[in-house]
């Protein structure tokens, strides 16, 4: 039986949420060339998937963080996927912005959580875990103390590796970069030869630039 990281990570293959092309990299927004793009909102159009997901994130907290009081959302990827797990468990739920709403109450926690909950947040990726963490920060200056988060998939860069360890953040994942590739390769989505650079980008995705095909 397959391992629940390397069969998400399958499925995302299938369904195109990760395309990886070493050789033709993307742009991130960072400006940051990468041989990856992630897009985890396609898994909620895919309802085998998203119930998958949905059972395999409410047992890791099961698991992991029986103490929760209550679930939260990262805006915006994972509001829903958040929403479904908290279905799931019969727990609370907020989601947190990314910025303050510009509006009304301005809030950037939506939903009510009480000053004292243990609460279990949910992401969509974890990259360089910076949007992450600052939901953390909000939801610990709600009072409320952070029992740890639970994601789909990291890329796991070293600089995030470092920041939740600095945040006294437990992060789990269901699956993984490293998985990814091993499945990549498994299924001839990627070839032997592309490894290497793929392998190169996580160590240092800031600086990373992708080999010039000969002509």
């Amino acid at each position: 039986m397959k391992q629940p990281d390397r069969l998400l990570a399958e499925k995302l293959l299938q369904i195109n949420a990760i395309n990886l092309q070493p050789n033709n990299p993307f742009t991130w927004a960072s400006g940051w060339n990468s041989p990856i793009y992630t897009d985890n909102r396609k898994t909620l159009s895919y309802p085998d998937i998203r119930s998958f997901i949905k059972v395999e994130l409410s047992r890791m907290i099961l698991e992991n963080f029986p103490e929760a009081d209550a679930i939260a959302g990262v805006a915006t990827g994972a509001i829903a996927v958040g929403a479904l797990v908290a279905d799931l468990l019969n727990l609370p739920y907020v989601y947190v912005r990314s910025t303050p709403k510009d509006h009304g109450l301005e809030n950037l926690i939506e939903g009510n959580i009480k000053p004292g909950q243990k609460v279990v947040v949910i992401e969509d990726l974890i990259s360089t875990g910076g949007s992450s963490l600052k939901a953390v920060e909000a939801i610990r200056a709600a009072g409320c103390e952070v029992a740890g988060m639970c994601a789909l998939f990291s890329y796991e860069f070293p600089l995030s590796v470092k920041r939740f360890r600095d945040a006294n953040v437990k992060l789990l994942t269901l699956s993984n970069y490293s998985a990814m590739l091993d499945v990549a390769l498994e299924t001839n989505y990627i070839r032997e030869s592309d490894l290497a650079a793929l392998q190169e980008w996580r160590k240092d995705p800031a600086n990373w630039v992708p080999n010039t095909p000969e002509i």
